[in-house]
């Protein structure tokens, strides 16, 4: 059963609808005490990444959420929550994973937000990505991206820079796409999270 961090902060419909497309059982969080009856969680997200942080502390799931020992999925916003840092109104979040969010600079002289299809690549072997082909595209809808870390990123995309399209620290995951938008691949993805061990 995957429990989805509720919070006022994504897109919960075009999640919950690719989960039922696909069988695969949910319920919402929330509440500390609801985390107890899920193996694994999503944390969505759309818009501000302080504006999220702050309403994850004001529910009081903040605290929990850093404590999880089952699979964590952060899912765009939600995976920005997982770092230190965001360059998005100057926002501490959860330090799960130290790495920074940053905007994408004009130096880049790409255009922001980055929308649409891109692909993207494993850098380190994964069963999030099992049955996936390297270089398979996935959506895309974000101004700021986790910055690439060897350590931490184990698939890429490009878009004027190098970034972390995926990343893992222990059982928390991270993707900066949106795997419920991203056709087979992402249906795919999803599957694999609901299996992971």
């Amino acid at each position: 059963m995957i429990g989805i961090v509720y919070y006022g902060a994504g897109n919960i419909f075009s999640l919950t609808a690719a989960l039922d497309r696909l069988g695969l059982s949910y319920g919402m969080i929330k509440t500390t005490e609801d985390f107890e009856q899920y193996d694994r969680y999503i944390i969505p997200g759309v818009g501000h990444a302080g504006s999220a942080m702050q309403k994850l502390k004001d529910s009081g799931l903040a605290s929990s959420i850093i404590k999880l020992k089952k699979p964590v999925l952060g899912i765009c916003v939600g995976m920005q929550l997982l770092t230190t840092h965001s360059e998005e109104g100057d926002s501490h979040l959860t330090d799960i994973i130290p790495l920074e969010t940053k905007l994408f600079s004009e130096i880049l002289k790409v255009k922001v937000p980055h929308t649409g299809w891109n692909k993207v690549f494993q850098n380190v072997e994964t069963p999030l990505f099992s049955n996936i082909a390297l270089g398979s595209h996935f959506y895309f809808v974000h101004s700021y991206f986790i910055e690439f870390n060897s350590n931490f990123t184990i698939a890429l995309a490009e878009y004027g820079i190098k970034f972390s399209a995926v990343i893992q620290k222990d059982n928390f995951y991270g993707v900066q796409f949106h795997p419920e938008k991203s056709g087979l691949a992402g249906e795919q993805l999803l599957k694999n999270f609901a299996h992971l061990a």
